[in-house]
């Protein structure tokens, strides 16, 4: 099921020296930024602008750190 969500990934450059953020399929967006904080910040503030949005934050080691939802939450079917 194909999302309408826009995705935000938080990583470190190739030189593990800055942070960038990136729109998942969006290969002309990226920003970069000195600190990994500074990258958080800039994605979540652009997320809170997208009607459904994430932000998903990786370690400095490229796996997944955390990662928040923005928007409507997806329903969960009654369990």
């Amino acid at each position: 099921m194909a999302s309408n969500r826009t995705v935000f990934h938080v990583v470190p450059d190739a030189s593990a020296q800055r942070w960038l953020v990136s729109i998942e399929n969006n290969e002309t967006f990226r920003e970069e930024y000195n600190t990994k904080a500074e990258a958080v910040h800039a994605a979540k503030e652009r997320a809170k602008r997208e009607v459904l949005s994430q932000v998903k934050v990786h370690k400095q080691d490229g796996n997944m750190e955390y990662e928040n939802t923005y928007g409507e939450d997806p329903r969960r079917s009654p369990g």
